[in-house]
């Protein structure tokens, strides 16, 4: 596993963002908006992993960097189950170093997109250490067959807030609409789900905005 890009504070480190990339992207890839989320939040660090090249089923096979292998881009489909725990124990360990280096659980935010916003919902939501919060953007539900039952009590109250685009034609819109309203069902209490206008499987400047009032209100 490559070494993460770490984004410094430039004041009294109190908190931690691990934003995760999408497929075939790379930590770098979403260097430049953590960036510009570091500069109104001086007391965080951020910290920007890459996966590992494997082959990707869906992409005929091809190498490129993915948190697990991905088969079908259908709620139905059947998944990659090894590696999407094997990542999640990969965050875990993020988590824990963090953890050790002084920052309460409690201030540390899982985020990513597509299949890094993915990770960050099951690993959070997974995870028997209170966090600060949980982000996912254009992204679903991993192995969501296994919950509730895979559900932990820490972070049933975590704030988290999905953000998807409704011309979104990876992660389908409707599938980030099915995760969200799952975890309503399974009570969870402090989620929202903010939804963009002809928005693609991409971000934008109304996103990037929300998801910097968000922080400033789960990381103050």
């Amino acid at each position: 596993m490559a070494t993460p890009i770490i984004i410094s504070p430039s004041q009294k480190h109190t908190a931690s963002v691990i934003f995760l990339h999408g497929l075939g992207d790379t930590g770098e890839g979403w260097e430049p908006v953590c960036e510009q989320l570091s500069s109104a939040f001086g007391h965080v660090k951020f910290i920007l992993p890459t996966a590992p090249v494997r082959p990707v089923t869906l992409n005929m096979g091809f190498m490129m960097p993915a948190w697990y292998d991905i088969k079908t881009l259908s709620p139905d489909g059947k998944e990659d189950e090894t590696g999407t725990k094997q990542t999640a124990q990969f965050i875990n360990s993020l988590i824990d170093k963090e953890v050790a280096s002084g920052v309460p659980s409690n201030r540390i935010v899982l985020a990513g997109f597509s299949q890094g916003g993915a990770m960050s919902l099951y690993t959070g939501l997974t995870n028997s250490k209170k966090l600060g919060g949980i982000l996912s953007l254009s992204g679903y539900l991993p192995l969501s067959k296994t919950f509730p039952a895979a559900l932990s009590e820490a972070n049933k109250d975590t704030p988290l807030l999905m953000c998807h685009g409704d011309a979104d034609p990876v992660v389908r819109y409707a599938w980030g609409q099915l995760s969200f309203n799952s975890l309503k069902e399974w009570g969870l209490s402090h989620t929202d789900f903010k939804t963009y206008a002809g928005m693609p499987h991409s971000a934008c400047p109304k996103e990037i905005a929300d998801i910097t009032v968000w922080l400033k209100a789960v990381l103050p």
